[in-house]
């Protein structure tokens, strides 16, 4: 944000967030007593491709039945042909194991059939269909088996996979619960943001009295009551007495937020020493909380490219697996001459060829790196900005609220005109600023109430992007602008004492009456101490710091020399950040662009990587790819370190995932059949299942330096 440019003021914010809140609608019709559902939802993104009802607790069921039907397979049956000293057998019982194995087949691998049918009808074989190819290769086999052992009373015995075809089926679900569990776990944050919410609220009637009415039925341009030290129940604007809030637990800031009438509140926040009376402009999904939630799920299910690349992974995998059987089975039938032997090789580098692992490998990273954001105030709305992270060149930022802090207090006002005192020029100005929040607004407000100066009514208050702000007092147009209008209109200013201001680091706001300049406020503003080692620490990365602003070339300058920034662009249009960020894309960088998330939203946009930076309902801003909610400079090296630390847990548990099969499936083909070595299903199967569960550990491993 700089100087006039970003006045955002609340009518201004207002659209923002309810062009926001209509695109959240379209995709939730839910209200906020349904979050619960919606961040479950979130989670099955790995799951969606087994059976879209298949939710926790039926996964969980399903796990259940399927390992009280597995007992007496593995209790009833051989494995690999070997009686295990618990085995048991009597006459009839090979009948028993066929008739369980059948309702284990149907029962536990109806979520991996599904699966694999809707990935077969998309023409994209993956997990599903690998995992449904073993199971379903273990099973017909193993029917086959029985009817050659049991009803044709073949001489040759053929060896079953009962046994593995129970274990395979439930250490596929174990590990499928697993992920759910794990997933769930790193979700936390979603359900802790719901949980913000109190349960019921305060409604007020025409007559003054209250109603205790739950929340989900609390409607918009209802009036609440809200009492000292209870949360606020939506998001509303204060029409009766004041307040200290506290966002700290919905957007980070720590700092105690004075409000009056007329200042927005945003649901989940907690009210401080007043009782104030608040009219709900949001509730359920158009809600600031929900918004939150929203961008979280949304990261959550969005695929990165990492991911795809173990969609492709394993879709080799089971054209590897498929050519290795085959090519097992001829030679092991041109070898050996025994059709059973060279069915059994097929079998088994089939079977084993399951890459469950592969499956929860980058699902549970993306999911705990997603919510590990949350909880430190990173909120990825687009996790693609995960992976282009390691390969950014340049971070461009704003400068006010992004690198100072924001907190302006007038240092100098200056009247060119006989006809308007130094005192007016403060109040114009503030008749202009009144319902604004901008920090330069703040500034001129406090020095208002401090000099007990009264404001004149102000009608037709328009904001001007880029430029300012204009309205009208007492019938005559005024404005409020910034050093570039001046020169862009040609209206005469007194250079020497602005560039004496500028120097000093002010920021300089001008006042013209009919477009005459009639004066000036100097405010200064305090970089925030987090800047200059933010920016130290972006150069030791090799990455170059360029500040974009659309301050007057003197304070942009001032600032920047303290931080060391050498790339400073000043005086700045939107379009014209939007037109240098595409300038550097060109020359062939990666840029990540950092600005409040409103006026910054074309150069947020076209980054390759956006990042919103501020608290408060700037989150709903759909230019940027990631949101800093406590406006901590610092937290860009946070990202940065979460991106990195996210990416290395991607490719270790792509290795773990999908590693094993390299030695495995030519092990279970034979290749060193010679030397006594074969490995079987069980074996294959418990790999698997270890390396599912060191996946899981792994990616809960994650953590942000």
């Amino acid at each position: 944000m700089s100087n006039q440019e970003n006045h955002v003021h609340t009518d201004e914010h207002q659209h923002h967030m309810n062009s926001h809140d209509h695109m959240v609608n379209e995709d939730h019709s839910e209200h906020m007593h349904h979050q619960t559902e919606m961040t479950h939802n979130a989670h099955v993104n790995h799951g969606e491709s087994m059976d879209h009802s298949m939710h926790m607790g039926n996964l969980k069921v399903t796990f259940i039945v399927s390992l009280l039907l597995s007992i007496p397979i593995i209790l009833l049956s051989p494995m690999m042909g070997i009686n295990l000293p618990f085995q048991i057998t009597f006459p009839g019982s090979d009948w028993l194991v066929l008739i369980f194995a059948s309702i284990l087949f149907i029962y536990g691998g109806r979520p991996f059939l599904k699966g694999a049918k809707m990935e077969l009808e998309m023409r994209n074989p993956a997990m599903m269909t690998l995992i449904s190819l073993g199971i379903s290769v273990a099973f017909f086999y193993s029917v086959y088996a029985f009817i050659m052992n049991n009803v044709i009373k073949s001489q040759t015995h053929v060896m079953d996979f009962f046994w593995e075809l129970a274990t395979l089926i439930v250490i596929m679900l174990l590990g499928h619960w697993i992920e759910m569990n794990a997933v769930s776990r790193a979700g936390d944050a979603l359900q802790k943001m719901a949980e913000l919410l109190p349960s019921t609220a305060l409604v007020l009637d025409a007559s003054g009295n209250t109603k205790e009415v739950a929340l989900k039925d609390v409607q918009v341009g209802e009036k609440v009551l809200v009492k000292s030290g209870e949360k606020i129940p939506a998001d509303g604007k204060i029409i009766e007495g004041k307040t200290n809030v506290n966002e700290a637990m919905v957007t980070g800031e720590s700092k105690d937020i004075q409000k009056n009438i007329n200042d927005s509140v945003i649901g989940g926040s907690v009210n401080g020493s007043g009782t104030i009376t608040v009219e709900i402009t949001g509730t359920g999904e158009s809600g600031y909380l929900s918004q939150v939630m929203a961008l979280v799920s949304n990261a959550q299910k969005d695929k990165s490219r990492v991911e795809s690349l173990s969609d492709k992974v394993a879709k080799l995998l089971f054209y590897v697996a498929l050519c290795v059987g085959i090519g097992a089975f001829i030679i092991w039938l041109f070898l050996t001459g025994d059709l059973n032997i060279a069915l059994e090789r097929m079998v088994t580098v089939l079977i084993i060829a399951c890459p469950h692992a592969l499956g929860l490998a980058i699902p549970l990273v993306t999911a705990r790196s997603t919510s590990l954001g949350a909880k430190n105030g990173l909120l990825i709305k687009n996790r693609q900005a995960l992976e282009v992270s390691k390969k950014v060149d340049v971070v461009m930022m704003d400068k006010t609220g992004t690198l100072t802090e924001g907190n302006f207090a007038v240092t100098n006002y200056q009247t060119f005109s006989p006809k308007v005192s130094k005192e007016q020029v403060l109040t114009l100005m503030a008749a202009l600023e009144q319902n604004s929040s901008h920090p330069l607004s703040v500034g001129i407000l406090k020095k208002i109430d401090e000099l007990r100066l009264t404001i004149p009514k102000a009608v037709e208050i328009t904001n001007l992007p880029g430029i300012g702000i204009a309205g009208q007092v007492n019938g005559e147009d005024i404005k409020i602008v910034s050093i570039s209008y001046l020169n862009k209109h040609h209206i005469s200013y007194d250079k020497k004492l602005f560039e004496a201001l500028s120097n000093q680091g002010n920021s300089i706001s001008f006042l013209l009456v009919a477009e005459q300049n009639v004066g000036l406020v100097a405010q200064g503003d305090q970089i925030k101490p987090e800047s200059k080692m933010m920016i130290e620490k972006l150069k030791a990365k090799g990455i170059q710091p360029v500040m974009l602003t659309g301050d007057n070339q003197q304070v942009a300058s001032v600032v920047a020399k303290q931080l060391g920034i050498e790339d400073v662009h000043a005086e700045l249009m939107p379009d014209e950040k939007e037109a240098i960020v595409k300038s550097y894309k060109e020359q062939g960088l990666v840029v990540m662009m950092v600005g409040d998330g409103i006026n910054d939203a074309p150069s947020l946009a076209r980054a390759n990587i956006g990042v919103a930076i501020g608290a408060g309902t700037d989150v709903a801003i759909e230019s940027a790819d990631v949101i800093l909610v406590k406006s901590n400079p610092s937290d860009i090296l946070h990202f940065l370190s979460l991106a990195k630390n996210t990416q290395s847990k991607m490719v270790q548990n792509l290795w773990w995932g999908a590693g094993y099969n390299i030695v495995a499936i030519p092990l279970a083909a034979g290749v060193l059949a010679n030397w006594g070595i074969i490995l079987s299903p069980a074996i294959g199967a418990i790999l698997m299942s270890f390396s599912a569960v060191i996946v899981a550990i792994n990616a809960m491993l994650l953590r942000v330096d």
